[in-house]
């Protein structure tokens, strides 16, 4: 059996009923795929740099809390990987508790890091003096609560059925509308087509800190016209003031201003990382500016060439 003939697999943070697995299967026939479920996302990402799968889903940045440091920081120093696409799933908690529990009898609630910030308020008005317990996704924690170990999880309405759960409370939330963005990674491969509504995620570090570093990074993508959607900070363990800048922006890789903005990055940086250009999840079509057209930049290489040649 060939790599073709077989099922296409997907690595996912499990268990099953995490909002992961939700935005998973909203890709194109990820249905008829096959379904794998780890424990982390190290070691969701960690199956596919070993092969054992072919494509994974993973969280990357929340509309209200930012980003997920674990993703950002397994991307940029890890073994390469490379996103393929980006998928935002709105997302709303629901309450779950073993049939019969009700409010009062919740001492301890449970969810991944990242959900609590989002219903905090929530649970100070509902359940004051519950304690939080962490959990390595929100699937686990319902599944602990079946088990008996917390009374209550902060989990997606649609695992309470999974797990013999009851629904106690539902829609909740501190911020109405949060939207989770998720990525599609592959190991690494050519990019996809551009589509007109794109977006390109690099990893840039420093080699010395110094005035102006930041600065020198951000003018490569100013002087092209480039938005940045997110820039984030993060150490690169290699000491105190030794940090990697973690950016996306509007663009593909195939576009002549995201090119020379690349080729300028490589120049002021120790180091630059490709992680990605593929189509946003969004399809906001980037407002590119006057001079900096594809046109604009051949135009302009034609016309250094001519004066090079004495043909100006």
């Amino acid at each position: 059996m060939t790599a073709d003939d077989r099922t296409a697999r997907y690595a996912y943070l499990g268990p099953r009923g995490t909002f992961t697995e939700a935005a998973l299967l909203t890709l194109p026939g990820a249905a008829e795929a096959e379904h794998v479920p780890y424990a982390t996302v190290p070691a969701v990402l960690e199956a596919l740099r070993r092969g054992e799968a072919d494509t994974a889903v993973v969280a990357l940045e929340n509309s209200v809390e930012g980003s997920v440091p674990t993703t950002l920081d397994e991307l940029a120093t890890g073994e390469p990987l490379q996103i393929v696409g980006e998928i935002h799933l709105p997302v709303s908690f629901a309450l779950l508790v073993r049939p019969g529990t009700a409010m009062d009898d919740i001492k301890t609630v449970a969810s991944h890091p990242i959900a609590q910030p989002q219903c905090r308020r929530w649970l100070l008005d509902n359940v004051p003096h519950a304690e939080w317990r962490a959990a390595t996704s929100n699937a686990e924690a319902a599944q602990r609560v079946a088990d008996g170990h917390y009374d209550a999880a902060l989990a997606g309405s649609f695992a309470a059925a999974r797990y013999g759960l009851a629904v106690l409370a539902e829609d909740i939330h501190d911020v109405a509308d949060a939207v989770t963005r998720f990525v599609v990674l592959r190991r690494p491969c050519t990019p996809p087509a551009p589509s007109g509504t794109d977006k390109t995620t690099v990893v840039a570090f420093i080699g010395e800190d110094h005035p102006g570093a930041l600065l020198e990074i951000l003018t490569e993508f100013s002087v092209r016209g480039i938005n940045l959607t997110l820039i984030q900070s993060r150490p690169t363990g290699a000491g105190l003031g030794s940090y990697l800048f973690w950016m996306d922006f509007e663009g593909h890789v195939a576009d002549a201003r995201v090119g020379e903005a690349l080729m300028g990055l490589r120049r002021v940086c120790s180091d630059v990382r490709f992680v990605g250009s593929y189509h946003r999840a969004d399809q906001v079509q980037p407002e590119i500016r006057r001079g900096t057209h594809d046109d604009d930049f051949a135009q302009a290489a034609a016309w250094v060439e001519a004066i090079r040649t004495g043909r100006a």
